[in-house]
């Protein structure tokens, strides 16, 4: 995918020479640990396991349209003055600007339980104390860390660190059970074996989070960029979700090579644990749940971060995350997910179906909504989008009403 900044276009400033790399890592790689939580842990080791590396295209797939969307997001915040939600808010009108806010809420409230739950799972397994008394603590640390002085600056960090956690340990593993490169160069060959369809499609669901996408405007103004940063930018944008897609692609890969050999079709974290057996024997589920708390905290954190923000936002408070309304909707959702899991143990099925449900209509819709701005020369002006971003954009849009329209046969009419 060409980038989009590329040139001398008028009115478009670009960093040239080199720069420290590390200024220029943050906000995608944000979007990547909220994106790559406990489900899309689990979700890539059972594929691995059940059909080996026959869906490796499904995720690369998954990540185009990831990066496009996740790319225009990051040209809308360099070159709007106002938030995402604000822009709708003048261009459609107060209802538009509140269903975006309320719906990026209830989305992310209503998977929270889940990244709150794998939260306790990995804690316990790592140190033996009880999940629930885990998932009240690293709840009381989240918010703690959301009161703390710059918090984004904290918050970039510590995505950072816990990405790079999970792409070392399935990294390392990877190059130690040398899976065979003709297997996985064939995955790349579109196929749908028989029985997959539902778990291409949850892939899909999971790595090609629009909420996700979206926000990156938010933080791409939270960091400080301006248009005069969009080459580098741009770049940010691509490598993180990059980074988001090739962990996915490490996970399935090293499930296929060690779990699929063995039967094993992941019930549970103890037989996801056992694809890092090879490199750390009786230290692989230490080391997985480890990887599993790097993606259950980082989602945990995030998720809450969307959707408090994107809430506030559209129901005209602000977005800033210095601003107490939005911390404060931030905390609602991390209160939400926790005492849900507590009270649970794990996600309620009615409170799935109605994420579901609530994804229906939201998610396409955000989706329009990044489309119709990204090409208002108005707002974008030489950041506008090109042939190449509507052309990913639109076939992103159509996967997107599929699994809009699945998920609607599956709940209405089956």
């Amino acid at each position: 995918m060409k980038l989009e900044n590329e040139g001398t276009e008028p009115g478009v400033h670009v960093n040239g020479g080199k720069k420290n790399i590390l200024k220029y890592l943050g906000p995608a790689f944000i979007t990547s640990a909220l994106v790559l939580g406990p489900g899309s842990v689990t979700l890539s080791s059972k594929i691995g396991a059940i059909y080996g590396t026959d869906l490796v295209w499904a995720i690369f797939a998954a990540i185009i349209f990831m990066m496009c969307y996740t790319e225009m997001s990051t040209r809308i915040g360099l070159a709007a003055n106002q938030s995402f939600i604000h822009v709708m808010l003048n261009k459609w009108g107060k209802l538009v600007s509140v269903l975006i806010g309320v719906g990026a809420f209830l989305v992310t409230a209503s998977f929270q339980a889940g990244n709150s739950i794998g939260t306790g799972i990995a804690m316990k397994a790592l140190t033996g104390v009880h999940s629930t008394v885990w998932i009240v603590l690293m709840s009381i640390l989240a918010i703690a860390l959301l009161f703390a002085k710059q918090f984004y600056a904290i918050l970039e960090k510590l995505m950072l660190g816990l990405v790079l956690v999970m792409l070392g340990a399935f990294l390392i593993t990877f190059i130690a059970v040398k899976p065979s490169f003709s297997d996985i160069f064939s995955g790349f060959i579109p196929a749908i074996p028989s029985g997959s369809i539902g778990l291409v499609i949850a892939l899909f669901a999971t790595s090609f989070s629009i909420v996700g996408a979206v926000y990156q405007s938010y933080l791409v103004q939270e960091k400080g960029w301006t248009i005069k940063d969009a080459k580098s930018s741009t770049r940010e944008s691509y490598l993180g979700i990059f980074i988001l897609g090739f962990i996915s692609f490490l996970i399935m890969v090293v499930a296929s090579a060690v779990l699929k050999p063995q039967g094993l079709v992941v019930n549970d974290a103890s037989e996801m644990g056992a694809s890092l057996e090879p490199l750390f024997g009786s230290w692989a589920t230490v080391v997985f749940m480890i990887g599993l708390l790097g993606a259950s905290y980082s989602s945990l954190i995030g998720n809450a971060t969307i959707g408090g923000s994107m809430l506030a936002d559209g129901l005209g408070f602000g977005s800033k995350l210095s601003n107490m309304k939005v911390k404060i909707a931030i905390v609602g959702v991390i209160l939400f997910g926790s005492i849900v899991a507590i009270i649970f143990g794990s996600a309620p099925v009615n409170l799935i179906v109605f994420a579901q449900a609530v994804t229906i209509f939201i998610v396409p819709f955000i989706a329009i909504c990044i489309l119709v701005v990204a090409n208002d020369e108005k707002i974008m002006g030489a950041l506008k989008n090109r042939l190449t971003s509507n052309l990913f954009g639109i076939l992103g849009l159509l996967v997107l009403l599929y699994l809009a329209f699945n998920n609607f046969k599956n709940i209405f009419l089956s």
